[in-house]
């Protein structure tokens, strides 16, 4: 059995606003393991973001424990958790989230930049990967399409050779043409051994997956093969 990369258990994570209390999950308990390409599903508002925020260092539980890479991350120091998401984990997310001040291969680099150094070649070999061309390396953002900006945002994700790359509603800005393509690239970047971990409220996509899990209210209420949830 592959080893279990990221581990919740009786994760909860709860929101106060004033007078409002917002119990986003409750006592979420979750393996993820090497390879595996796991895509969650569930109705917006059903704490399928806040879960992939928790698994990736970008936010804390309210209690529970998480690990990644086998290290408890949970009282980790913020420099200590910035580390971790900057080596391990890979993000990519529903608006992109590019530097629109910085061309396409400065976007990809410039992770590289937080961690070991600017490493433009593998940057240009990445792009590549991802299915864009040398015409493109030198452009801005704002002057791709959706869909070669998230290639862009995917490449940027694989900048540190991380274990295992965060989706966050990937394909929620594409049409139906690019967001095939998209998803293309992601089976790809698993078949390569990448862990893929996806967060989407497209059902058609599950199709993709190794496994799926559904959550509710704050509580995977299902998971199983795409054959075996019930959608």
């Amino acid at each position: 059995m592959a080893e279990v990369v990221i581990e919740l258990e009786g994760v909860r994570k709860v929101y106060n606003s004033g007078p409002t209390r917002v119990e986003a999950l409750r006592g979420v308990d979750l393996r993820v393991r090497r390879g595996e390409f796991l895509m969650i599903v569930g109705p917006s508002g059903s704490g399928k973001s806040t879960l992939l925020h928790i698994m990736g260092a970008l936010d804390t539980p309210t209690s529970g424990r998480v690990k990644v890479a086998g290290r408890e991350i949970s009282n980790l120091s913020d420099r200590e958790l910035a580390r971790i998401r900057n080596r391990y984990v890979g993000f990519v997310f529903q608006e992109f989230n590019l530097i629109e001040t910085l061309t396409v291969l400065e976007n990809v680099m410039f992770p590289m930049a937080l961690a070991d150094g600017e490493d433009e070649e593998r940057a240009k070999r990445l792009l590549l990967k991802v299915g864009l061309s040398e015409e493109h390396f030198d452009k801005f953002p704002n002057q791709l399409s959706g869909g070669e900006r998230q290639r862009v945002a995917i490449a940027r994700a694989l900048a540190n050779d991380p274990e295992v790359i965060l989706a966050d509603e990937p394909t929620g800005q594409l049409d139906t043409k690019n967001s095939h393509r998209i998803m293309e690239v992601f089976k790809s970047l698993n078949e390569d051994g990448r862990t893929i971990v996806m967060v989407t409220h497209d059902l058609s996509l599950t199709r993709w997956a190794d496994r799926v899990v559904v959550l509710r209210d704050g509580k995977i209420v299902e998971e199983g093969s795409p054959d075996e949830v019930t959608l």
